[in-house]
């Protein structure tokens, strides 16, 4: 199979796992999630090696510079091979994930609706 010279930003965000879907690729270029070489991307933009993309998604954010290009989704090793991020990048979501971690988690103890009391608290902690 030939190699393609450049390929929609959309197949290359799927086919390189960032995404699960291509129309969450779609929706994520359309919010203004991806950027190419410091521009917003829209889906059909063409990507081609050598291009940096900024792309925030659930995981985090990542700054990936594009090796290689792929129309099809492969395994997560081939999809690892289409980029190469940043050193910066992966600093950074190393810190926002232990960040995360951090953070006290908050569960509720009663099923179903509010009683009073909780209604009350819940509008002292909302400042109301």
């Amino acid at each position: 199979m030939a190699v393609p010279a450049h390929v929609r930003i959309d197949k290359w965000l799927w086919a390189a796992r960032f995404f699960k879907t291509r129309s969450l690729a779609v929706k994520a270029c359309e919010l203004g999630r991806i950027l190419s070489n410091g521009q917003a991307a829209k889906p059909a933009r063409e990507v081609r090696p050598g291009d940096r993309l900024r792309i925030t998604n659930d995981g985090g954010t990542f700054e990936v510079t594009v090796l290689a290009l792929s129309e099809a989704r492969g395994p997560a090793a081939v999809a690892q091979a289409l980029y190469q991020e940043s050193e910066e990048s992966k600093a950074a979501r190393a810190l926002v994930a232990e960040a995360r971690k951090s953070m006290p988690v908050f569960e509720f103890e009663h099923e179903g609706r509010p009683s009073k009391r909780d209604r009350r608290q819940l509008s002292r902690l909302r400042g109301r």
